[in-house]
C-alpha cells in the first residue's frame, strides 16, 4: 500500500493539513474558478488560474539512501566473506561477489525509475501533460477547450485525455478505484477553466 498526500484547502485558500491516503501522491494548487471545485488541492497566488496535479510513485527511499544503503551492504557483505576466504573457505568470495552484483541490478532498476511521474498543468488557453518514466520524459500540450477525458476502457482503466488528435493516458500511479474521481475532477477544472466539451457531447 503506497499513500496519498492530499492538500485541501478553505474557501479562503488556506491550507489544511496533509492526509496520508492509498497509492497516489497528489499536489495541486490553483487560483480563480478552476480551483474553485478542485477536491484535491490548494489555491495558489491570486490571479494565476493555474491548476496542477502531480501524480507520482510512492518512493520508501531516495536514489542517495539507495546507494548508501548498497555500499553498507557491500562493505558487511565482503568483510564476512574476506574473514571466510582468510580461514580458507575461498568459495565464499565468489558467491558474496555474485549475490551482491544481483543485488545491485535489482536496486538500479528501482532507482531509474524511483522519480517516475505524471503531472498535469491547466492553465489559460493550454493543459500541458508531461510524463517521466524512467530517463524519458514526453509532453503534449492540448487546446482545453477541445480536451476529452474519459476512461481508456472502463472506471478503472487509464484515464485517456485527447484532443486536436493528440492522446495521452495517465492514472498509473493512482489506484483504480480512485481514477474516476481523478477523471471527475480533471473534467470539472476543465470546465470551469472556460468552453469545454464533454466525452459524447457534441460541440
Amino acid at each position: 500500500m503506497t499513500a496519498v498526500a492530499v492538500g485541501r484547502g478553505s474557501n479562503d485558500g488556506a491550507p489544511f493539513g496533509p492526509q496520508q491516503m492509498s497509492s497516489l501522491s497528489v499536489q495541486a494548487f490553483g487560483a480563480g474558478s478552476p480551483a474553485a471545485a478542485l477536491r484535491f488541492g490548494i489555491p495558489g497566488a491570486a490571479g494565476e488560474g493555474t491548476v496542477q496535479w502531480l501524480l507520482r510513485r510512492n518512493c520508501s527511499m531516495t536514489p542517495l539512501q539507495l546507494i548508501a544503503f548498497y555500499l553498507s551492504l557491500c562493505a558487511l557483505a565482503l568483510a564476512i566473506a574476506a574473514a571466510f576466504w582468510w580461514r580458507g573457505a575461498s568459495l565464499i568470495m565468489p558467491f558474496a561477489s555474485v549475490e551482491l552484483l544481483a543485488v545491485g541490478a535489482a536496486l538500479f532498476v528501482y532507482a531509474r525509475h524511483a522519480q517516475d511521474r505524471e503531472r498535469v498543468v491547466l492553465r489559460p488557453g493550454r493543459l500541458t501533460v508531461e510524463c517521466t518514466l524512467g530517463n524519458r520524459t514526453d509532453q503534449v500540450e492540448f487546446a482545453p477547450a477541445w480536451v476529452r477525458v474519459e476512461p481508456a476502457h472502463s472506471d478503472r482503466s487509464l484515464i485517456e485525455i485527447s484532443g486536436e488528435g493528440k492522446r495521452v493516458a495517465i492514472g498509473r500511479f493512482v489506484r483504480p478505484e480512485l481514477r474516476r474521481a481523478l477523471a471527475d475532477e480533471l473534467r470539472s477544472a476543465l470546465r470551469r477553466s472556460g468552453p469545454w466539451r464533454a466525452a459524447g457531447e457534441t460541440a
